[in-house]
């Protein structure tokens, strides 16, 4: 792992939790400036931008895009909706030192292998393959070629097509690789995240897997967490009222702090797999356990009977589970009811 994500992604780290900005820049670097300090203040592990070259994936320029922009509908063809937010090697410096001034990790997905160069002169420390990229191997090979740290989205995948990935990425010498459970719908309707494919991908394929989060709220984020994520990502804006095609369904930046803050809990509550009482539980065990004690006042020479002994707290006497060997057993001297059983009572 390189250095600058050491302290934040690897086995047994903390979630690595990133803030997909995307094209939510709308091709303003002020905008994306602003986009990565308000992330880095919601402390996120880092912020994740698309360096694409439209021509990379689309040549007709009729196909068109319908979606909702401040309360619009709008229409528009792919073509201009994208052309406008993409960013040159030289912005993708900058933002990458903008980054690292604001202290979160920059990375991005890029659609070619000049995109991939870009990306590993500039320093980024991973990299980010797209679920609409999951089947062009040859860009997942030119990937794991790099040496990086590399991420694979696998929404609208079947099986076979992330298998064919994996080993692609695997077979051309990849070395560290996260998959993403992802739902390619936005925003995804509860019923069609399936947060169980991330143990099954992980069983699976062997390898550290994440999610990709394009769901409304923070609940579906959690959840994942609590099945194993290793990684979160979720789109972020500063403002949700912004004009473009993915703000609607973005976390603003309160909705990030929560998000992080529950995650974190969320890590805290998992704990360890161990099963032993916790410290704040050995007290406890002597506080809210029981003792046998004695059901009324008995002489001495008393022979116990079942119904001589009762169990009471606190847990400072013989425990319930010797009243077998309680039974049958003589009083060395008389008690009181009440009174806390122990070996040296009996003769």
């Amino acid at each position: 792992m390189t250095h600058l994500t050491q302290r934040r992604l690897g086995p047994g780290k903390p979630c690595f939790i990133v803030a997909e900005i995307g094209i939510n820049h709308n091709g303003d670097m002020a905008l994306a400036r602003r986009m990565i300090e308000a992330a880095a203040d919601c402390h996120v592990d880092s912020v994740k931008f698309q360096n694409y070259r439209t021509e990379d994936f689309i040549s007709d320029r009729s196909l068109t895009y319908t979606y909702l922009s401040q309360s619009q509908e709008i229409t528009e063809p792919q073509y201009d909706m994208f052309k406008r937010c993409e960013l040159s090697r030289v912005q993708l410096r900058d933002l990458k030192a903008h980054a690292d001034r604001c202290g979160v990790v920059f990375h991005s997905t890029p659609t070619s292998e000049d995109g991939i160069n870009d990306l590993v002169d500039i320093g980024a420390p991973l990299l980010k393959n797209g679920s609409d990229y999951l089947v062009h191997l040859p860009l997942i090979r030119a990937m794991a070629r790099t040496g990086l740290p590399t991420v694979l989205s696998t929404g609208m995948a079947t099986l076979s097509e992330i298998d064919a990935a994996v080993r692609s990425f695997r077979e051309a010498g990849g070395g560290e690789l996260i998959l993403l459970h992802c739902t390619s719908s936005y925003p995804t309707p509860a019923e069609e995240v399936n947060l169980r494919r991330i143990p099954a991908l992980a069983d699976v394929f062997g390898c550290r897997v994440g999610f990709s989060d394009h769901t409304t709220g923070t609940v579906a984020a959690i959840g994942a967490v609590a099945l194993g994520a290793c990684w979160i990502e979720k789109h972020f804006t500063v403002d949700r009222s912004l004009p473009g095609p993915d703000h609607r369904f973005s976390a603003d930046p309160g909705e990030f702090t929560t998000l992080v803050r529950a995650v974190r809990e969320m890590e805290t509550c998992l704990g360890r797999s161990e099963v032993r009482p916790t410290p704040s539980e050995v007290a406890g065990r002597v506080s809210f356990r029981l003792s046998c004690v004695a059901a009324r006042s008995l002489p001495a020479g008393h022979t116990l009977a079942a119904d001589d002994v009762a169990f009471r707290r606190p847990a400072t006497g013989l425990p319930p589970a010797a009243i077998d060997w309680l039974i049958g057993h003589t009083l060395r001297k008389a008690v009181e009811n009440g009174h806390v059983l122990l070996p040296t009572d009996f003769r």
